[in-house]
């Protein structure tokens, strides 16, 4: 079957050439006529050379997404079971399957659909209109594929709540994909139990990421007093806790976090060591200063201070703040697990503000290592969109 035709302008299309999968709609030259949003596109150059298939929608800003460079392929069941089983595939040969993200969108050439596994539940969330058709054969396909390595899925959630959804021109939806069940779900991660809320926690419900980043701090965390910012439900304070800290203190501005990382606590009889608090991290750090607290170990998770180019400035600004404030509460020698999930805010600038803050405080940074997302969040090189999250270690030293 013919698709519909969009046409580049002369000159455009450089990030998709580069490697890139998304065309913008100052891009494009021409489409044809009645082309209906969400349905698959052949994309030519301007001189009629083919560019492969997309999906097109002129609701968002990023018009079409391809979905491959191959001018000859047909999106059918069988295209969409080799996508689904190479994702899985490349999962079991780099990460721990027992819960992780098993497709990452663009990363798996399956632009706009994330999908995680918590033990035995899949959550998705589809971003992009395209592929929101797609997504109940997408998935009974991984699911068949899973089972066929033994792993039975017990249910299916929709967290397509993102505001993003409203730029694809779609509304924001969250529900149950298959019979309905206990939506807060056990997971075991790096020897520590967590109950991950699917329904109401944030996105998918956990921040799976950060998987083996967490585990890095466990070697700087024995005997420690610990501090960890913007906690969330736990993850990095329980970390530490099972690593043998002295004293864990998580801090977040959610008290429904609080509560959850509390529970946490308890779930791995930690609630002796690893304490929580309801509070604003951009007000706990001076006062901590105030009082002259220091702490062996502060982690520094935050969610992103930027989601648009237009608020860097702001951003670098709430970064440097907060490094700033930590380094002064680190006893000299400290360790400081710092990070941004950002994409906007680029590996230069994170860094380069993170020299100002030690600058500023007359601090010396000795980096211990430099990390990104677990693999099975893949960086795609030519996706910028795809190299997000920035982990930097340091230990933190006077000046001698």
């Amino acid at each position: 079957m013919e698709l519909p035709i969009v046409t580049l302008k002369k000159g455009a299309g450089r990030m998709l050439k580069a490697g890139g999968l998304w065309i913008y709609d100052n891009e494009i030259a021409q489409a044809q006529d009645a082309i209906v949003n969400g349905e698959l596109v052949s994309v030519l150059d301007f001189d009629g050379y083919p560019l492969g298939t997309g999906f097109y929608n002129n609701h968002s800003k990023i018009t079409v997404r391809m979905i491959t460079r191959d001018k000859n392929a047909v999106i059918d069941e069988n295209f969409l079971r080799k996508r689904v089983t190479a994702a899985w595939e490349y999962r079991k040969k780099t990460v721990d399957t027992s819960s992780c993200r098993l497709i990452f969108g663009e990363a798996d050439f399956l632009p706009g659909l994330i999908v995680d596994k918590f033990s035995d539940i899949l959550v998705v969330q589809s971003l992009a209109l395209g592929i929101d058709k797609m997504k109940e054969e997408i998935l009974r396909l991984l699911m068949e594929i899973l089972k066929k390595d033994g792993i039975s899925i017990r249910g299916v959630y929709e967290r397509s709540d993102a505001k993003v959804r409203q730029q694809e021109g779609m509304p924001q939806i969250k529900g149950f994909l298959s019979q309905p069940f206990d939506t807060k779900v056990e997971i075991i991660e790096n020897g520590v139990t967590y109950i991950v809320d699917v329904k109401d926690g944030q996105k998918t419900g956990f921040f799976l990421d950060q998987k083996y980043n967490r585990a890095a701090i466990h070697k700087l965390c024995g005997g420690a007093d610990v501090l960890d910012c913007f906690t969330h439900t736990g993850s990095f304070a329980l970390n530490a806790g099972i690593a043998g800290a002295k004293s864990v203190l998580g801090v977040d501005a959610s008290q429904l976090a609080v509560d959850q990382a509390t529970e946490n606590a308890k779930r791995n009889g930690l609630e002796n060591t690893v304490h929580f608090q309801c509070e604003d991290v951009f007000a706990l750090l001076p006062r901590l200063e105030q009082e002259g607290r220091k702490f062996d170990v502060i982690i520094l998770d935050p969610p992103a201070f930027t989601k648009s180019r237009s608020s860097i400035k702001n951003a670098v600004k709430g970064y440097r703040e907060i490094n700033l404030r930590a380094m002064k509460l680190l006893k000299d020698g400290g360790f400081l697990a710092t990070c941004s999930c950002s994409h906007f805010m680029s590996y230069e600038l994170f860094t380069q503000t993170l020299g100002q803050a030690a600058k500023n405080v007359h601090k010396r940074l000795r980096q211990v290592e430099y990390r990104t997302q677990g693999p099975d969040h893949p960086i795609l090189w030519a996706a910028e969109e795809s190299y997000y999250l920035k982990f930097y270690i340091f230990q933190v030293c006077q000046n001698p």
